[in-house]
């Protein structure tokens, strides 16, 4: 059986997710914000009884942070509960092929997310790796 993938939309663009690593897709409610945390955490939010981390995935991508949108992707890592905040999300669709290297170099942001590209129904889409926006952007060294 060929991989499934969760397609959906960050910072305007399509991309999938394996959805091998995807919990659920949820609607934020409420976000509560948690000071001196990193700028790609939007807060917390609750999720049947389990608090959830938020992450921004445009500011993770060392994008402006989202202004709107209450879709996220549920992605367990190292051990925790995250959400992280998306434009929105499409569709689950059966991969047609293994993912392919990159071929043309990508912004940092999403040079650090990718795992390569997918053709996904004729189109070809970056696959992102969800653990890497959770970590967010390398931060900078102090001078």
């Amino acid at each position: 059986m060929a991989e499934l993938l969760l397609i959906l939309r960050i910072a305007g663009e399509r991309v999938a997710f394996p959805a091998s690593e995807v919990e659920s897709v949820i609607e934020l409610e409420e976000i509560t914000p948690v000071p001196r945390t990193a700028a790609h955490v939007a807060g917390l939010t609750a999720l049947r009884s389990r608090v959830l981390t938020v992450i921004d995935c445009r500011a993770s991508l060392g994008l402006s942070p989202s202004a709107d949108g209450n879709e996220a992707v549920v992605v367990p890592s190292d051990g925790h509960p995250y959400a992280l905040r998306v434009d929105g999300v499409e569709d689950v669709v059966e991969a047609t092929a293994p993912p392919s290297a990159l071929a043309l170099p990508l912004g940092s942001g999403w040079a650090r997310v990718a795992r390569g590209t997918v053709d996904v129904e004729g189109d070809l889409l970056l696959l992102v790796d969800p653990h890497a926006l959770v970590s967010g952007p390398a931060l900078m060294a102090a001078a």
